[in-house]
């Protein structure tokens, strides 16, 4: 498995174009009180698996989370995916994190991949050609990730971009961000209504994550959200152009990692989302560090 390494002051990011064109780990290395990792680092085993399944952050392309039973409608055709994960019988994430992605460039800060993909091809149903990209740069401050996906057909097509970071969660880590409404969802984790953010998942004022239980897509987001590691004294200031104005949060049950994903569409909506013939989405997600 070949590690693509961006240095800069002292962050650090190592890519594995090879597992689904995911970054392997972002840390701040030492000395100091605040060294450590921001995302959950990849195994050699998660690496080994030739996907993003179980890395740091992959891509979400061309949709982001579940299509109920893999069926969805489009300019009045049906069409059926396949499962692609394991134990979740409704096909979830695209497919640009179960590929390997193509190296165009990399220099010490920066790297480009891209990721083709066409009908027909092994292991693929997805019934659209397209082109993803996904540019990185890093700086003292943080990291900056540009993502965007070309629409390769002579016709409209649904098409959807996200970043599912996987950030490390101690025992009192925050999260802040303004959102306007979350749908509620069933056993499956389908989505069911949309209704006005309650209480109990308000998060305009910083509030600990650990024990929430979520996994719900929210609307109505600005587009910045911090996550702050008090005990390291450490906050990472996360921003989404106007591509991403969708936020999904995970936080399950037992584990010492939670998500905030940015994308550009809600759960299941990808048949009601349009991309012209010829036509590219694209946005960027920076992570920007901050003492505190």
């Amino acid at each position: 498995m070949t590690l693509l390494s961006l240095r800069e002051g002292r962050l650090a990011v190592d890519l594995a174009p090879d597992a689904g064109g995911s970054i392997a780990r972002f840390a701040v290395e030492g000395p100091g009180q605040d060294e450590g990792d921001l995302l959950r680092p990849a195994t050699d085993a998660a690496l080994a698996s030739g996907t993003g399944m179980d890395t740091a952050c992959y891509p979400l392309v061309p949709y982001s989370n579940r299509i109920a039973n893999g069926r969805f409608g489009f300019d009045g055709e049906l069409f059926q995916l396949a499962r692609n994960w394991p134990g979740i019988r409704h096909p979830m994430h695209g497919d640009g994190w179960r590929h390997a992605w193509q190296v165009l460039h990399h220099e010490r800060t920066r790297a480009e991949l891209v990721h083709l993909h066409e009908r027909g091809a092994a292991g693929v149903d997805w019934p659209f050609r397209y082109r993803a990209r996904q540019s990185f740069m890093l700086d003292e401050t943080g990291l900056t990730v540009e993502l965007s996906i070309e629409n390769l057909e002579d016709c409209d097509v649904p098409a959807g971009l996200g970043l599912h970071p996987f950030f490390v969660r101690d025992a009192d880590t925050e999260l802040a961000c303004r959102l306007a409404g979350v749908w509620r969802t069933d056993a499956e984790v389908l989505p069911l209504q949309r209704v006005p953010v309650p209480p109990e998942w308000e998060f305009s004022r910083s509030r600990r994550v650990d024990g929430m239980g979520l996994d719900h897509c929210f609307d109505g987001w600005d587009g910045e959200a911090t996550v702050t590691w008090p005990e390291r004294g450490l906050r990472l200031v996360l921003t989404a152009t106007e591509a991403f104005r969708h936020l999904v949060i995970y936080v399950p049950d037992g584990q010492r990692h939670f998500c905030v994903e940015p994308v550009s569409h809600a759960n299941g909506a990808i048949g009601q989302t349009r991309l012209a013939a010829g036509a590219t989405l694209s946005g960027e997600i920076s992570f920007r560090l901050v003492q505190i």
